[in-house]
């Protein structure tokens, strides 16, 4: 805590919540090399609040407290987190000082927009939540990877096909799958678009969301998006078919057609071969209830696939709307790998690294 903190929370009310010691003081008797040895021991240096007194010192490389002399010894990574109020984070030296501190290879995460301090609009200076704090920390931890840099196209959720305006096919999807994946991917450096349905889970922080509800606009979507994309993950649970004419009005208990024709959706996954890059990779999904294996090898050749991941729908943790699945990862070399029951987040991060492995071997 710097000498700014202690007057606003007191030291012993951090140790009590935490349970941990709190360094103030960079002379403290006994603590000489306190920034030295706290700068070694931190995996990674995460600075929240970062006022604009503490950018203004850590841009000049000042030392005169525990926390920038911590800053200047530290070897591993650095998140900044500023908050201020709007017109000083405006203001041209802070943000001059913010960019020499990006070019000294630090991270610094925008502030949010929010109710601010002394009843000050909902300008940008609100320190971001926790979890978004969290979640760039473990970006920030993980191990550079092959798909850092690269750009990931991944789609989640169902879709809906109106049946009249009120009502719709569509299937149990949650979404949570194609979530994982999609956190995962921006985890490891990726730039990631999230093409997603209508989820019953939040889509992660990070990536760049692309609402659609319609098996159309999902293929739009990915058309538009797919040329610039290193890596495909086709999560989603797209609608197989469609009325082949949807009511234009509510449809009324007294009027109730005999039978709904059904047309077939587009194909999504294989409309994509004419625009896929160079050495892609892309990812399919087969959600079976008989037959799983061979249904998927099929599917995988068919759709010219370098791997394909099969699931059982039937199996119980492993179909739609758990937090887990049971997986058999079949590559395009014909070599099959079964999971056993693990949590969806470790399912991604499984198919990730087969993801990674394809990328280096191109």
């Amino acid at each position: 805590m710097t000498p700014a903190a202690l007057e606003f929370v007191g030291a012993i009310t951090l140790e009590a919540l935490t349970g941990r010691p709190v360094h103030t003081g960079l002379f403290d008797p006994g603590r000489a090399l306190d920034h030295i040895k706290l700068a070694r021991a931190a995996r990674a240096m995460v600075v929240a609040p970062a006022t604009a007194d503490f950018l203004a010192r850590a841009a000049a490389g000042q030392a005169n407290d525990l926390l920038t002399a911590c800053l200047l010894a530290a070897d591993g990574p650095v998140l900044i987190v500023p908050a201020m109020n709007d017109h000083m984070w405006a203001h041209p030296q802070v943000q001059r000082n913010v960019a020499h501190l990006r070019g000294l290879g630090y991270r610094v995460l925008e502030p949010d927009e929010g109710m601010l301090a002394a009843g000050e609009g909902h300008g940008p200076g609100r320190m971001p939540e926790p979890e978004s704090i969290f979640a760039h920390i473990g970006r920030l931890c993980e191990a550079p990877g092959t798909l850092a840099g690269t750009r990931v196209l991944v789609t989640a959720g169902p879709t809906r096909e109106p049946l009249d305006p009120v009502r719709f096919i569509s299937n149990h999807s949650s979404g949570k799958m194609g979530v994982a994946l999609a956190a995962a991917a921006w985890r490891r450096g990726a730039e990631v678009d999230l093409v997603a349905g209508p989820m019953s889970v939040e889509p992660p922080l990070g990536v760049t969301v692309h609402h659609i509800e319609s098996t159309d606009q999902m293929a739009a979507a990915i058309e538009g998006l797919l040329p610039q994309s290193d890596v495909l993950v086709m999560a989603a649970a797209p609608a197989d078919f469609r009325p082949a004419h949807p009511a234009t009005s509510k449809i009324k208990k007294s009027n109730t057609p005999p039978n709904v024709p059904l047309v077939p959706t587009p194909d999504i996954l294989l409309a994509t071969k004419a625009s896929r890059r160079p050495n892609a990779v892309i990812v399919g999904f087969a959600l079976e209830t008989n037959d799983a294996l061979e249904n998927g090898r099929a599917k995988r050749s068919a759709k010219d696939l370098d791997l394909i991941v099969v699931n059982d729908a039937t199996e119980a943790g492993a179909g739609f709307g758990v937090d887990t699945n049971r997986v058999t990862l079949v590559a395009r070399d014909g070599s099959e790998d079964l999971l056993p029951l693990m949590a969806k987040t470790e399912v991604a991060d499984a198919i990730l690294d087969r993801v990674e492995a394809l990328i280096g071997g191109r």
